[in-house]
């Protein structure tokens, strides 16, 4: 369970960054390509172990094919796409053209890949290829297929990092991804993202089975839908080196329902775009994906959250990822959030800190559903967790949780729904510090309400404050030392007061123009 950087992860990622640096090239237009050859190491790497296995198993009439390579879940790499064969082409040769060739035979032989693998290598200089095959080629074949996962994702944050806004389009910080991961649990079923960027929510769900001792591949499906078609590739790729599959889907969410998701999902994560405005509501407003009707400030948040809600089957869980301003949003959003509450899906919000993401500093919320909730005694409470001082600070800008911080999290969840909490978080070696102590917290290991840590509050007590879903409002606050007092975390709390009281302006600003506007067609 430890999220440790390894040496080979931060030597491949430095001698990559290194050629980069040395080329004329956008972090943007290396990305795809070098993560391309990193999924084409791997497919390598699983199809050289099935070659040993297969060897000798042929007979005179039937030789070894495709169809045996594909019987144990190998993608079938054909001669020219091996990566003995491309590290063999003689200097002078377009190596450009070769990988592109490359990456077109193993689709040619694979239908799930078709139109995904990257065919951009011609734009790079053949040094620069020459060196990332060879960069490449020093994983280990004997490394686990994990280690190419982990890789991957090692990049993928890396170029997230690099990208900025961009980059947070298509990647959600690991360290909150394995957070919702732990909290829903997803051990068996159909898991859904209609905001699926890079795939990381399917990633990480694939790691929570391992630890779990069971086979991702067996245990979850996956299904999809991502608005960018780059973005696409990069989580059909992901998916291939954690050993999945999945059915992902070009589309715009807000219009689009390409799997017919209504009640159809054990489990819904996403990390969507946040605030969105101009969304057309007169074509969605009796899409029954939005049960709970149209919000009518500009901003696609509640149509995000009725999504998630909607996609879940009486039984499903949700986690995902949400702007703070939407836990306090008034007027119609609140009303949204009402009905929410008394369908007894709600279960736990949970308070992140600002710092988390690459391209905003703002804090956000985690949220969680649970619609089997309704016929469990907790069916009239929500558990608020404040986890806004539980962090490791990462630089000065970025925060994360260590492996242990995400299991105490997650296992106050486990207290309040009466499961038996879990110890096999590892060290975080990347970042050594002090770490939370459940059985401190919790002697005897049952779930109390700790002052500044976590409540669970009842439906009434939720409508006595307006029906907020803001942690801060329920959980108080611990005893903490006069100087332990932050100013930028509290400035952070004050601008996302401010941009739930602009939300609310905006909303009474259009009601009473609306209303200036009836009276004066009346007195005419």
């Amino acid at each position: 369970m430890a999220n440790n950087h390894t040496d080979t992860e931060k030597r491949l990622w430095e001698a990559a960054d290194e050629f980069r640096a040395n080329s004329n090239l956008k972090s943007s237009e290396y990305a795809v390509p070098v993560l391309g050859l990193i999924f084409l190491r791997y497919a390598d790497h699983r199809f050289t172990i099935a070659e040993k296995e297969l060897k000798g198993k042929g007979t005179g009439r039937r030789k070894i094919g495709k169809e045996d390579y594909q019987a144990k879940g190998v993608m079938f790499v054909p001669p020219e796409a091996r990566f003995s064969h491309l590290l063999s082409l003689p200097e002078g040769e377009n190596i450009g053209k070769a990988i592109n060739e490359a990456m077109k035979a193993v689709e040619a032989e694979n239908v799930d890949l078709k139109g995904v693998l990257p065919r951009t290598y011609t734009k790079i200089d053949n040094a620069i290829l020459v060196s990332l095959l060879k960069n490449f080629s020093q994983i280990a074949m004997d490394a686990e297929g994990d280690t190419f996962g982990k890789i991957y994702e090692y990049f993928l944050g890396n170029f997230a990092r690099a990208e900025g806004q961009r980059g947070g389009e298509f990647f959600t910080p690991t360290s909150l991804v394995k957070l919702i991961v732990e909290i829903i649990e997803p051990y068996h079923g159909r898991i859904y993202d209609p905001a699926c960027g890079s795939g990381g929510m399917f990633a990480q769900s694939a790691e929570f089975i391992k630890a779990h001792q069971n086979n991702p591949s067996v245990e979850i499906s996956c299904y999809g839908q991502e608005r960018v078609g780059e973005t696409r590739q990069l989580c059909m790729m992901n998916l291939a080196v954690h050993s999945l599959s999945g059915d992902i889907r070009l589309g715009n969410s807000y219009y689009e329902d390409p799997h017919d998701s209504l009640g159809k999902f054990d489990f819904v994560m996403a990390n969507p775009p946040f605030n969105v405005d101009k969304v057309d509501k007169e074509k969605i407003k009796d899409d029954p994906r939005y049960p709970f009707g149209m919000p009518r400030a500009d901003n696609a948040n509640y149509l995000w959250i009725q999504r998630f809600y909607s996609s879940l089957s009486d039984t499903g869980r949700a986690g995902f990822v949400m702007a703070n301003s939407a836990t306090d949003a008034r007027q119609s959003e609140m009303e949204i959030r009402k009905q929410l509450l008394q369908s007894h899906a709600v279960d736990v919000m949970v308070a992140i800190g600002p710092n988390f993401f690459y391209t905003v500093t703002l804090p956000c919320t985690l949220w969680f559903f649970d619609k089997g909730k309704a016929k469990t005694k907790r069916k009239d409470q929500v558990l608020f967790i404040d986890a806004r001082h539980t962090f490791r600070q990462v630089d000065r800008a970025h925060r994360k949780f260590s492996p242990k911080q995400i299991e105490y999290l997650a296992n106050i969840v486990r207290l309040y729904r009466g499961e038996k909490p879990e110890f096999v978080a590892g060290e975080d070696e990347d970042i050594p510090g002090d770490d939370p102590d459940l059985k401190a917290t919790f002697p005897k290991l049952k779930y109390a309400d700790v002052a500044g840590l976590c409540k669970v509050a009842t439906l009434a007590e939720i409508e006595e404050q307006g029906w907020s879903l803001n942690p801060g409002r329920y959980v108080g606050v611990a005893d903490r030392e006069e100087d332990d007092f932050v100013f930028a975390e509290r400035l952070e709390e004050l601008n996302e007061e401010l941009e739930v009281l602009n939300s609310e302006a905006g909303e009474l600003e259009e009601r009473i123009a609306n209303n200036v506007a009836k009276l004066l067609e009346e007195a005419t």
